[in-house]
């Protein structure tokens, strides 16, 4: 994944969550969300974890959906997070090995050369076919 994808993909989604919990809280809490851009704002500061404090749900209903968002935001940051470092590192060991400059690749080439030499030692000391 290219750092310009991951960019919009991480917009999208936190764009989209932040709409659907703020309709969300608007409905379920209207006394405290009198307008959903209110909302809006709450849910954005509630899934960043900001959480300022100036705008808080009061029924039941809305601080459920509050608890919903601040461990859906935490959550979905650490799966996004993860998964677009994974997308970077898979990229970087593709482009290393593409290169042939890949760290793991040389170590392995190194142990293997140093089994060949061993292996040509044993035969040296010990030839094909002699008892011990």
């Amino acid at each position: 994944m290219r750092p310009r994808n991951a960019a919009r993909l991480i917009a999208v989604i936190w764009l989209a969550t932040v709409v659907v919990f703020g309709v969300l809280a608007r409905i379920v809490d209207p006394d405290t969300f009198d307008s959903v851009w209110l909302a809006f704002w709450w849910a954005l500061q509630t899934i960043t974890t900001v959480g300022y404090g100036d705008v808080v749900p009061q029924d039941t209903a809305g601080k459920a959906v509050g608890a919903v968002l601040m461990l859906g935001g935490l959550s979905l940051l650490s799966v996004i997070t993860a998964t677009i470092t994974s997308a970077f590192v898979a990229r970087r060991q593709a482009d290393a090995q593409a290169s042939g400059d890949d760290p793991v690749i040389k170590q392995l080439q190194q142990i293997e050369s140093r089994l060949d030499g061993i292996d040509a030692e044993l035969r040296r000391i010990r030839p094909p076919g002699s008892s011990s």
